[in-house]
């Protein structure tokens, strides 16, 4: 009977690669975010530079 080979190492291997993959993700999210809230200041400051149309 053999014995149960071990396999600790691609565990180990597998797991570093999930959370290298999450923290990828978390920090691309963190990115994102930050980049939509500069569009939205720039959007907002663009909207009240805007002149106002004058009725006539």
């Amino acid at each position: 009977m053999e014995p149960t080979p071990d396999t600790s190492v691609y565990m180990i291997a597998g797991f570093a690669i999930s959370f290298i993959t999450m923290g990828i993700y978390v920090a691309s999210l963190y990115i994102r975010n930050n980049n939509i809230l500069r569009d939205i200041e720039t959007l907002e400051s663009m909207q009240t530079d805007k002149p106002k149309a004058t009725k006539k």
